[in-house]
C-alpha cells in the first residue's frame, strides 16, 4: 500500500464528533467528486466516485451518521486495463438528496444547485474545526501525497480555479502556504515543503501517517548531514594531498637545481623534514621541527620555498629563450 493510500485508509476511520464538521466534510467530497443527476421531473440523485475502497467506507459511514441515508454502493471496473475498481456510493432518494445539498449548502436560495457544484464562501467552512474537517474530506475526494522517501509533494485537484483558490485560502487559515498550478484542464493545489506537509496532516488529523513522515524527514536528515559532513571533509583531505605534492614537488626542484645547501637553516630542515614525512599535517611537520614550531610557521616556511621553486623555474625559462 503506498503512503497516499495509508493516509487516505487513515482518515477514512477519522469521523468528527461535531454534526456541523460532519457536513464540512460532505460538502468538500460532494464538491470535489459528486455528480447530481436530476430527472425529468426535477428529481435529484447523489452519486459520489473513488477508486479507495477505504474513502468509499467513508462516505457511506458520514452520509449514515450524519443523515441516517442507507446509501446504495456499485462497483465497477475501469476502462483502461480493467485494473482498477471505482466505488460509486449512491443517494437515490429524491428527499435524501435534497436534504443533503441543503444542509451543506450546495442548493441556491431559490433551491437551485450551485454551478459546478461550488463551496466557495460557503458558510459550512466558518469555523476553524469544520474547515479542517473540510480539508480532510477535499483530500479523500481529490488529493494525494507522494512517498516521503522518494520527494515531498501534497496535492489536492480541483476542476475548477474557484475551488483551488478556495483550499488555498483555508490552507492559509492554518499557515499553510500552498501554491496553484494548471495541470491540463485541472487546477492543482499544491504543497511541497516537508514540514508543511506535516503541519497538514496534522490539520487533518492523521497523528500515524504524520509521524511517520516526521521518522522518514529525521532519518533523512540524518544521512543528509553525515553526507555533508563526509564530502566536507572529502574536500580536504582532496586538499591537503593536493597542497602536499605542490610543496614536495617545488621541494625536489629546489634540490636538484641549487640544492639544499643553497637555502637558510630553517627552510633546509624544512625542506627534509616535508621530504621524509609526505602524508604529516602541518601539526605533525612542525612537532618534527628542532625546535618545534607551530602550523602557522611551517605554513609559512613552505610557502617561501614554493616561491624560491617559481622563482627558480622563471630563471630557467629566461635563460632558455635567451639562448634560443
Amino acid at each position: 500500500m503506498s503512503f497516499s493510500s495509508r493516509v487516505k485508509e487513515e482518515l477514512s476511520r477519522q469521523i468528527s464528533p461535531a454534526r456541523h464538521c460532519q457536513i464540512a466534510e460532505i460538502a468538500a467530497i460532494l464538491s470535489l467528486c459528486g455528480r447530481i443527476q436530476i430527472s425529468d421531473r426535477d428529481r435529484y440523485c447523489i452519486k459520489i466516485h473513488t477508486e479507495n475502497v477505504a474513502v468509499a467506507r467513508k462516505y457511506f459511514t458520514l452520509l449514515k451518521k450524519t443523515f441516517n441515508i442507507i446509501t446504495d454502493v456499485s462497483i465497477r471496473r475501469t476502462a483502461y486495463l480493467k485494473k482498477n475498481q471505482v466505488y460509486t456510493v449512491i443517494v437515490q432518494k429524491h428527499e435524501d438528496a435534497y436534504r443533503v445539498l441543503q444542509a451543506t449548502k450546495l442548493l441556491t436560495a431559490d433551491g437551485e444547485i450551485q454551478e459546478n457544484l461550488s463551496i466557495v464562501r460557503n458558510v459550512v467552512t466558518q469555523q476553524a474545526c469544520c474547515r479542517r474537517a473540510f480539508l480532510r474530506g477535499a483530500f479523500l475526494a481529490a488529493g494525494s501525497i507522494s512517498d516521503p522517501e522518494k520527494f515531498y509533494h501534497f496535492e489536492i485537484v480541483c476542476t475548477t480555479e474557484a475551488k483551488a483558490g478556495q483550499l488555498k485560502e483555508i490552507m492559509a487559515t492554518f499557515g499553510l502556504d500552498a501554491k496553484i498550478v494548471v495541470r491540463k484542464k485541472y487546477y492543482v493545489v499544491y504543497i511541497k515543503e516537508g514540514s508543511q506537509i506535516v503541519d497538514i496532516l496534522n490539520v487533518m488529523d492523521a497523528p500515524i501517517s504524520l509521524m511517520e513522515l516526521e521518522n522518514i524527514r529525521i532519518l533523512k536528515e540524518m544521512r543528509n548531514s553525515v553526507n555533508r559532513q563526509v564530502n566536507c571533509e572529502t574536500a580536504n583531505i582532496n586538499k591537503t594531498v593536493s597542497a602536499a605534492v605542490k610543496q614536495i614537488r617545488d621541494i625536489e626542484y629546489i634540490r636538484d637545481t641549487i640544492g639544499f645547501g643553497a637555502l637558510p637553516e630553517n627552510l633546509e630542515q624544512m625542506a627534509q623534514v616535508r621530504l621524509l614525512r609526505p602524508e604529516a599535517t602541518l601539526k605533525e611537520l612542525g612537532e618534527a621541527l628542532d625546535p618545534p614550531v607551530g602550523k602557522s610557521g611551517v605554513n609559512h616556511r613552505l610557502r617561501r620555498l614554493s616561491e624560491i621553486a617559481e622563482s627558480l623555474r622563471e630563471q630557467a625559462t629566461e635563460t632558455k629563450v635567451s639562448k634560443e
